[in-house]
């Protein structure tokens, strides 16, 4: 974990040199050469504890800790015309271990599955016509582990309000996936070599409006409709009946979200806002669910904020989940997941947000460092802690 954080401050440096170029830049001059407007180094650390692991039917360790690393890096520049051209460059590398991954094969903290890693670059193109308030978008990404590739592509397009107070958003985005059919050891075909495949693919529509009501107040609704179709299942993750006999999970081949959500900020002065937001979600797969959340950032002097932060959430659970050795052989899906079970949930925690006048450590682009902690609890007795570390240059 340590020389992740030190790689990330050694690109700070890098990007230090960058801005003794650009230092007397206008901010009004639109320049027409493609520029560096902003970047962002981002490094987290996320734990949990539970004792209900899918892959072993719904008992056992659920211990896992991921450390994740981002860049982003955000392009502009001007045409001729006067549109803005954004190009925002993302790349991600996470390094988790899993107590419950290494139980595939019955051998835990032995085998491969005890660890992976995952890398997931980005890239989106943005055409904005500010005269017009138009901005149309494209962008391509990929997702890479060991057992899972996915590759997207999404499209959006927003136009505002004549007044600039509204912004009408639409925005397609599709994920083309491919799995490794790893199964549990005892399942496998005996003399079997390597693993066989399936694929998965997920199309999601948003629809969303913002409008600002007045100086203190701004609002957006929000819409999606995803549908998802090929293996929903998870191939490693057992279900025992009833019977003690156990099974690969079965889930229906298709499904269809809808999540319908508001987001409001009331601005409190200078020194306070509110945000809180609210969504609903329902599914084909009898799942429901309803999340609340509250935030409320606070400037405490000119270069320091707080900003604390609760989430509620609960669900009803799918028809499709019973616990450990309660299913039987009528069931005609079945999964002992408690991601798919009736709970409740509790997140909540503290962003701690640094803008010092000169910059961070006397670097005047790296403006701000943002540090977030959260704590999350659920009545399936599962906890997990996480902790970010964002430095941006501007």
């Amino acid at each position: 974990m340590k020389r992740k954080f030190i790689t990330g401050f050694t690109l700070l440096m890098l990007f230090q040199a960058r801005a003794q170029d650009t230092a007397s830049d206008s901010t009004s001059y639109k320049s027409r050469k493609l520029k560096l407007e902003e970047v962002n180094l981002v490094s987290s650390y996320y734990k949990q504890d539970g004792n209900n692991s899918a892959v072993t039917g719904g008992i056992g360790s659920e211990h896992l800790t991921d450390i994740a690393n981002t860049i982003d890096v955000k392009l502009v520049k001007y045409g001729q015309t006067g549109i803005r051209h954004t190009f925002d460059i993302e790349a991600g590398i996470d390094h988790y271990t899993s107590a419950s991954s290494d139980m595939i094969d019955l051998s835990a903290n032995s085998s491969a599955s005890s660890s992976d890693n995952r890398f997931y670059p980005s890239l989106n193109y943005l055409r904005e016509n500010e005269q017009k308030g138009r901005t149309i978008g494209i962008g391509v990404s990929s997702s890479t582990e060991f057992d899972y590739q996915s590759f997207g592509g999404n499209i959006s397009f927003s136009q505002k309000t004549k007044d600039r107070n509204g912004e009408f958003t639409a925005k397609f985005q599709t994920f083309i996936d491919q799995l490794k059919l790893i199964e549990p050891v005892e399942l496998r075909t005996p003399g079997s070599d390597g693993y066989g495949s399936a694929g998965r693919n997920t199309f999601a529509g948003t629809l969303s409006y913002s409008q600002i009501i007045n100086k203190n107040l701004q609002v957006m609704l929000v819409g999606d409709l995803i549908s998802q179709n090929g293996y929903l299942s998870l191939p490693f993750h057992r279900v025992y009946f009833a019977d003690g006999s156990v099974h690969q999970e079965k889930m229906p081949d298709t499904r269809l979200k809808i999540p319908l959500g508001i987001r409001a900020s009331y601005f409190l002065g200078d020194n306070m806002i509110i945000r809180a937001y609210y969504r609903y979600y329902t599914d084909d797969w009898s799942l429901k669910a309803h999340t609340a959340d509250l935030e409320i950032p606070v400037k405490l002097t000119q270069a320091f904020s707080l900003s604390p932060f609760y989430r509620y959430y609960t669900q009803t659970g799918t028809k499709y989940f019973k616990p450990y050795a309660e299913h039987t052989g009528a069931d005609e899906y079945y999964t002992s997941n408690y991601d798919l079970s009736k709970f409740d949930s509790s997140f909540f925690g503290m962003g701690m947000k640094f803008t010092p006048p000169n910059g961070i450590f006397g670097l005047k682009h790296w403006n701000t460092l943002e540090v977030r902690y959260g704590h999350y609890t659920r009545t399936t007795n599962m906890t997990s802690d996480i902790i970010s570390i964002n430095i941006k240059y501007k």
